[in-house]
């Protein structure tokens, strides 16, 4: 029996791919509706992978693309959504097709029978099956440290790579991005959290504010009651000063 997961935000969409999902897979057990990000990310955590995937782009709470920020889905997905623009994205994920709203009966049952020929295949293929194994081998070995953050502009959704952040403060419990070429852009982490994400080789938490790129020191002064006074590029607004407890550790992250 496939175990299918649905996560929509809106009732009568997720009531009706859920009744087109049970007609053309009878003997499925479905899961859902989940219809945001934070309850699809305490969902993910703790129960097993769904053979299958039915994700909708927008939710109540952001954009689905998060979920991917804060949980590993090696679930095929199928994604659902009004707008098209974020077909490409959406394949990066894998996915293996990606459906417009309103959901078309004959398009989702070729959705499926693609579901189940790739399935078939992994299912049979032993030297799929090792091509697998190797790829979760690599992908459980790779780095732990985010290479890129996926930031919304508008009705625009597109990555920042990592090397490419000057820094990170966080004011009135809100944290915002700032790139090497000066724009900023609003990120759903605390800095607690990016702490633990970001590779601590290049960046540095100066304080309970700031989280600074190496790339985006210009110069160091001495500041008084022995703290430290930090120019960055592109200018920061406000001074970013480092706390007296961590100036030693700075130096030594700066000397490495």
């Amino acid at each position: 029996m496939k175990k299918i997961l649905v996560i929509e935000d809106e009732d009568i969409a997720a009531k009706r791919l859920i009744n087109i999902i049970k007609r053309l897979m009878p003997n499925s057990e479905i899961s859902g509706p989940l219809d945001s990000i934070s309850g699809s990310i305490s969902y993910l955590s703790n129960n097993p992978p769904p053979d299958l995937l039915f994700l909708d782009i927008h939710l109540a709470d952001g954009m689905s693309f998060e979920i991917f920020e804060h949980v590993k889905i090696p679930s095929p997905i199928i994604f659902t959504t009004a707008f098209d623009e974020f077909a490409i994205k959406a394949f990066e994920l894998n996915s293996i097709d990606y459906l417009l709203k309103p959901i078309d009966k004959k398009k989702l049952a070729a959705s499926i029978v693609k579901y189940n020929s790739i399935n078939k295949y992994y299912s049979q293929s032993d030297e799929m099956l090792q091509l697998k194994s190797i790829i979760l081998s690599l992908n459980a070995n790779s780095s732990k440290y985010k290479s890129r953050f996926l930031v919304s502009k508008g009705d625009l959704l597109f990555p920042i790579q990592t090397d490419t952040i000057a820094y990170f403060i966080a004011e009135d419990k809100v944290v915002q991005l700032y790139t090497s070429d000066n724009k900023k852009y609003i990120i759903n982490y605390t800095l607690d959290s990016l702490e633990e994400k970001l590779d601590p080789e290049y960046f540095f938490r100066i304080n309970r504010h700031c989280i600074i790129s190496l790339k985006s020191v210009h110069k160091v002064h001495n500041y008084f009651n022995y703290k430290l006074k930090i120019e960055v590029i592109p200018p920061s607004s406000e001074e970013l000063i480092v706390s007296k407890s961590r100036t030693t550790e700075f130096k030594q992250w700066m000397n490495n």
